[in-house]
């Protein structure tokens, strides 16, 4: 059953020896070389996979694999049980709270050099049993730069704003809190530093 429709992927509710799963499926793109088409969508797709595998080593929380199946382009995962933080935002008592471990999550990653890509509180999943899960890593890779950091979290700024703006600031605060708690009082002063430079270039170009 289509779960989700994307721009370069399909999410497909399917069941995986009794257990509910999704396969996420690239599809093909008809404007491109048939070859080089595949090629792509392979290498993203093994992409994608490294990067929830990585993530998940070092303790951030991502469906866990089943299969890569090269052939049709496919990652089949955990069915994670649970909402997107962007739908339970602004019922949730304890947001400083469920923010501060979302940045200690973003802290965890960008510690260790992994850029999730596409940061909003849409691929950010609260389970049922509480766990706070990261999706989505299709956009992501392997960086060092302050740069690619600065951008994952102005992503995320720009998310609550966009979704949660009557807590924006105060949620966006928290998920510093924690951040600082894995980075340290040094990186995050580098990385506000990073943020309001990027958020000074979109207001130029806004212009």
């Amino acid at each position: 059953m289509l779960f989700k429709k994307g721009a370069e992927a399909n999410l497909y509710l399917e069941t995986w020896y009794g257990k509910k799963i999704i396969r996420k499926y690239r599809y093909k793109k008809a404007y491109r070389i048939e070859e080089l088409d595949f090629q792509l969508r392979r290498s993203r797709t093994f992409h994608e996979a490294k990067l929830l595998l990585e993530a998940r080593k070092i303790g951030v929380p991502t469906p866990f694999i089943y299969m890569i199946d090269v052939k049709n382009t496919s990652i089949y995962m955990d069915y994670i049980e649970g909402n997107q933080l962007k739908k339970d935002m602004n019922h949730l008592i304890n947001k400083n709270l469920i923010c501060e471990k979302v940045g200690e999550k973003i802290g965890l990653l960008h510690s260790n050099d992994i850029i999730h890509g596409d940061l909003t509180t849409s691929n950010i999943i609260i389970a049922k049993n509480g766990i706070i899960y990261f999706i989505d890593f299709g956009l992501g890779g392997f960086s060092s730069s302050l740069e690619d950091k600065g951008v994952d979290l102005h992503l995320i700024k720009k998310a609550l704003e966009s979704t949660h703006y009557k807590f924006a600031d105060e949620c966006f605060d928290a998920i510093l809190t924690g951040y600082k708690r894995i980075v340290g009082a040094e990186f995050l002063q580098n990385i506000k530093v990073k943020i309001t430079e990027i958020e000074s270039r979109g207001r130029y170009f806004q212009r």
